[in-house]
């Protein structure tokens, strides 16, 4: 460390140059206007396309054209087939236990494990997601169809504890299936329009807080099957706690039969999950635990007859084959439209963070945009056969990833081993326990609960994020999960406001007499110049913050700026009323000279005479100085305003700009900005800063051009002042 120290002390470099204003530098090229003819020239562009661009188009919206022809079978294929495999026997037991979340029939998860991993497989960009059933969206899906389709409508006349389920579902199958297709159509649309940065609103710790109070709603929906207890289902704001108080209320019914099915399926989940994760290295691959537990309480289920001679419940029929297409109901729409929307967004966000990831680790690009239109398809395909909204899924993408999966095809294969599942081996699992599908449901969610270590993560690494993580988390389990969502992102819209508006400020200086400017009251090496204060803002200048703007930089130069411009005003109205007198004693002097009262001699000396006459002409108001008036002259004649960290300005701000030159100017300090870049100058322009008083010879193009500018003593000219002699 020592030598490489050595080392950069022993490199110098020199740059001689004169010193550059933006006036010097010249305008930037203008902009064609906006009008209606550039825009149809544009789109006429955009419209046209040669061969070449209609394939390279055709690559971008179907990826598969473009990697498929060039697949190395002998190097990847093995590993997507095994990857598939793991993928697929893990995606069985996961569709049917999230199908519960979703309120809807299990098959509906096989579905839903199937047509949209098909289509994702032809358009998505990312070679490792898992697309499927997903528990944070599958409670999302599951909170509205509570809410629209409750088991309350769908008592049977004369046994209000009975429910009329085929009813019911055929209900929310139908709800589900428009819920899909605008979760699709709007994927789809900011897909096309290339509006793939709205996830950045959705920043990595409102998500995972946000995931994290859902997997608590997650949990606590499961509660029911684990207990076996008979609960309805809330979906209003305080649903979480209503659904708790009701839980405990019933306790004492727990099905002892069910308790007990629920709790030795935890434990293995828990136990083999755990080898998994510690001998992930030293496995081929995963062991399949949930398909394990899967098959063998369907046969213990069976052979004992747990739901007959135990109460247990069960999955019920489980229709084999596929369905076929139906167009979803669109009388829904209007009621499901903003959870839509939510579901929307959150599924791509889920999706493009774990794309991102893989990408990175493995070297390739993925392209957002198209992955909203390669989600959109998947569901709105899905939505005509009965499917769920989908999502990538975080347990099943590591496995994709850690098994040899290297392209989509492993997803395809997949979907091929659920394909076979819906045609033979769906009646297979008529008896399985709902208790089990709980409990894989559960078993999944560690990794979720393990957010819980970004709160003192966070706490010692960013404050502000940390009050993101807990806003989303206590809105999200307080006001359920669409509320929850919406407060989490107003908020966090809000503290980018905030932090922009509680900006920091600081007094620069220079380092070793270099061209580096640095905070002097952090820096050691920073010393101020004399004569010049550098002052610093740490962010954009705009309504939020431009009167603090102001008051800052006032405070920062030491000197009460606004009781400095008064007190000179009253001086120079003081002075005015002196020379009105001495006026006064002028004309006095005159008349009697006029009538010869001795003082005619006073008429031969004309220059005194011609003076008194022309005293309060003779005497420019702007020509009076801090000195002349008897105030103390500051110990700064130059203020440089530092725009490097200033990336828009708005019409407040820029009038706000205009004062303090002129208000600096006012006690004879002249203002400078420097480092202003081009955008902004162009917003100053647009704002009409400039003027005959303020031009872009006050722009420099960094600190050190301003500092040279000043020093050389070229700044005297444009601020020079002539004092006012006493009389």
């Amino acid at each position: 460390m020592e030598n490489k120290e050595l080392k950069y002390r022993d490199v110098r470099y020199c740059v001689e140059r004169p010193v550059f204003c933006e006036q010097e530098l010249g305008v930037s090229l203008p902009r064609s206007p906006n009008t209606i003819r550039s825009v149809v020239g544009a789109a006429k562009r955009k419209v046209r396309c040669s061969r070449s661009e209609l394939k390279a188009l055709l690559f971008q919206f179907i990826p598969i054209l473009h990697w498929l022809p060039h697949y190395p079978v002998k190097e990847w294929f093995l590993g997507d087939i095994v990857s598939g495999i793991s993928v697929g026997i893990l995606q069985l037991p996961q569709g049917l236990a999230y199908a519960l979340l979703a309120g809807v029939p299990p098959v509906f998860g096989l579905y839903s494990s199937f047509f949209p991993v098909f289509v994702y497989s032809f358009f998505g960009t990312s070679r490792h997601v898992s697309v499927g059933s997903f528990a944070v969206v599958s409670i999302m899906i599951g909170s509205i169809t509570e809410s629209l389709v409750p088991n309350d409508n769908f008592m049977l006349p004369g046994n209000e504890t009975v429910i009329d389920t085929v009813a019911r579902d055929k209900v929310r199958a139908e709800l589900v299936a428009a819920i899909t297709l605008l979760v699709g159509l709007f994927q789809l649309i900011l897909g096309l329009v290339q509006f793939g940065f709205v996830v950045t609103y959705l920043s990595e710790p409102l998500v995972r807080g946000y995931t994290t109070a859902a997997t608590i709603h997650v949990t606590v929906s499961q509660l029911k099957h684990i207990l076996g207890l008979p609960l309805s289902e809330r979906s209003q704001p305080l649903s979480l706690i209503y659904s708790l108080l009701s839980l405990f209320r019933r306790i004492h019914k727990t099905n002892i039969g069910t308790l007990v099915v629920s709790l030795i399926a935890l434990v293995f989940l828990f136990a083999v999950k755990e080898v998994n994760q510690r001998f992930h290295s030293k496995l081929f691959m995963p062991i399949p635990i949930e398909l394990v537990v899967l098959i063998i309480s369907t046969a213990i289920s069976y052979g004992v007859n747990l739901h007959g001679n135990f109460g247990v419940g069960i999955v019920g029929d489980i229709p084999t084959g596929l369905v076929a297409p139906t167009v979803p109901n669109y009388e829904f729409f209007a009621n499901v439209a903003g959870n839509a929307f939510a579901i929307a967004v959150v599924g791509y966000a889920i999706t493009i963070s774990l794309a991102k990831m893989f990408a990175m680790k493995h070297g390739y690009k993925v392209d957002s945009n198209q992955e909203l239109i390669a989600l959109g398809l998947s569901n709105i395909t899905g939505s005509f056969f009965h499917c769920f909204a989908v999502t990538s899924s975080m347990s099943r993408s590591l496995v994709q990833e850690s098994t040899g999966g290297n392209t989509q095809i492993a997803g395809s294969i997949s979907a091929v081993i659920i394909l076979v599942s819906i045609l033979k081996a769906g009646e297979l699992f008529t008896c399985l326990p709902k208790a089990i599908l709980s409990s894989i449901v559960i078993a999944n969610l560690k990794g979720m609960y393990k957010q819980f270590m970004d709160i003192p993560l966070l706490w010692r690494t960013d404050r502000y994020d940390l009050l993101i993580w807990l806003v989303s988390f206590l809105s999200t389990i307080c006001l359920n999960l669409d509320i929850g969502l919406a407060v989490a992102v107003v908020f966090g819209v809000f503290t980018v406001t905030f932090r922009t508006q509680l900006s920091y400020f600081f007094i620069l200086g220079q380092v070793a007499e270099s061209d580096i400017y640095r905070e002097a009251e952090e820096n050691t090496l920073a010393k101020e110049i004399p004569g010049v204060k550098i002052f610093q803002s740490s962010s954009p200048i705009y309504f939020a913050n431009a009167e603090l703007y102001a008051k800052s930089l006032k405070m920062k130069m030491g000197v009460n700026v606004d009781k400095l411009i008064e007190k000179k005003k009253k001086a120079i109205q003081k002075r005015r009323k002196g020379l009105q007198k001495v006026i006064n004693l002028a004309k006095i002097i005159l008349a009697k000279t006029q009538k010869g009262s001795g003082l005619e001699f006073l008429t031969t000396k004309d220059d005194v005479i011609g003076s008194l006459k022309t005293l309060s002409e003779s005497i420019p108001q702007s020509s009076v100085t801090l000195r002349s008036l008897g105030l103390e002259k500051l110990d700064f004649h130059s203020l440089i305003l530092d725009f490097s960290a200033v990336s828009f300005v708005d019409t407040v701000a820029t009038k706000m700009l205009k004062n303090i030159f002129t208000e600096f100017r006012e006690i004879e300090v002249e203002v400078y900005i420097a480092n202003c870049q081009s955008s902004v100058l162009q917003q100053l322009e647009n704002n009409n800063f400039f003027n005959e008083n303020i031009t872009r010879a006050s722009i420099f193009a960094s600190i050190h051009d301003a500092v040279s500018y000043i020093s050389s003593g070229q700044s005297s000219e444009s601020s020079s002042v002539s004092e006012i002699t006493a009389i």
